[in-house]
């Protein structure tokens, strides 16, 4: 068996409590806002202020959803001085976010955003062909 089986094995067998801990994740990217505060994260860290403003929502709401994701260990906080800069957890949670994303692209009638650099128009050949 090699390491791709084996590690695909492993990931079909989970312990009930990590697909408990799956689930809650989930479930905190189930909100909109939550998912754009993840997302406005994806290229570094942030604080309260510019997320409620890249989510336009005010600084309170965006600060009580931040709690959830910090309970949920998506997010991490900074303090520097009076203000609170947020993060991704880890690089798994960024690309968790991604996936997600991209995912919800191949959903759309058109060719996904991620794809089409990638895309080539069938009347022309590939490069090497």
């Amino acid at each position: 068996m090699n390491a791709d089986n084996q590690q695909s094995s492993e990931l079909r067998r989970p312990t009930e409590d990590e697909v408990d801990l799956a689930t809650e994740m989930f479930q905190m990217l189930a909100d909109g806002t939550r998912f754009r505060l993840l997302l406005a994260l994806v290229d570094g860290e942030l604080p309260v202020n510019d997320l409620a403003q890249a989510v336009d929502k005010p600084p309170a709401g965006v600060s009580q959803h931040l709690a959830k994701l910090r309970l949920a260990r998506l997010v991490a906080p900074r303090r520097d001085g009076t203000r609170i800069f947020y993060r991704l957890e880890n690089d798994h949670v960024r690309q968790l976010v991604i996936d997600v994303l991209e995912h919800a692209e191949h959903m759309g009638p058109s060719v996904p955003r991620h794809h089409q650099q990638q895309a080539v128009p069938l009347s022309q050949p590939a490069a090497g062909d």
